[in-house]
């Protein structure tokens, strides 16, 4: 791809984009991020943000004294058209730093912030990622799953029948390949899919489930389908992340 005019000029100083973890719900920031983030958002005043009053209050809890008429918000999200993105950047290529902030967790994974940092990588600039926490990982760590061979598989269809084709597809992966099968749903659906995965996997399938990760609420346990059967939980609006093993 071709250079733009600015990255041509011999001298200029392109600034980075850095990727910004976020909280996985309402703790403190400082409680699960590392104080390092403190000074990062400090000193950027430029963002890309899924959505600005959530991003502009998490900026605010980690420096409560950084003048927020001073910071330059853009959003990315379902209704951000693609063309627009690459413009996202064009601070940086005038020597200012920007910040891309998810509404949970790391940047770029099951987040739109992926789309601009392709861009960032075809004009050259530097992406920078911090340290924080990620459900999906942080599942995996605790799940006593193959931590060697796993696949992250986003959100299940909606559709009841190409959901549950989904998740037999997923046992069979896992089994054929000794590969953990990681998958998430919208929160308010969590108890519906419990039910389902206990009448559609074997009864030996193990299964995790991680939720409310990093909060006082967190829970995490590893068990068979059948096992889950017998156990009551509610798991309604909570954050969840899903790991089958066949």
């Amino acid at each position: 791809m071709e250079e733009t005019q600015e990255q041509q000029k011999p001298g200029l100083v392109v600034g980075k984009l850095y990727l910004i973890p976020t909280t996985l719900g309402d703790n403190a920031p400082l409680e699960v991020l590392p104080i390092s983030l403190k000074g990062t958002i400090e000193k950027i005043d430029h963002y890309i943000v899924e959505n600005e009053k959530t991003a502009r209050r998490f900026i605010k809890k980690v420096s409560p004294s950084k003048p927020q008429p001073n910071l330059h918000i853009q959003s990315l999200n379902k209704y951000t058209k693609p063309e627009v993105i690459p413009s996202f950047l064009d601070p940086c290529i005038h020597g200012h730093d920007v910040g891309v902030l998810s509404e949970a967790g790391c940047p770029g994974i099951a987040d739109p912030g992926a789309s601009v940092v392709r861009v960032a990588h075809e004009k050259r600039i530097q992406v920078v990622p911090l340290v924080g926490p990620s459900s999906i990982l942080m599942a995996m760590m605790s799940s006593g799953m193959n931590g060697q061979n796993f696949a992250f598989n986003g959100y299940l269809p909606i559709d009841n029948k190409e959901r549950k084709a989904m998740v037999k597809n997923l046992e069979h992966l896992s089994r054929e390949k000794e590969q953990s099968q990681i998958f998430m749903e919208t929160p308010y659906r969590n108890n519906k899919l419990l039910v389902e995965l206990i009448k559609l996997l074997h009864k030996n399938t193990r299964l995790c489930i991680a939720c409310d990760i990093t909060l006082p609420t967190e829970f995490i346990q590893t068990k068979s389908a059948h096992e889950w059967s017998e156990i009551n939980i509610d798991l309604d609006k909570r954050p969840t992340i899903y790991i089958i093993q066949a």
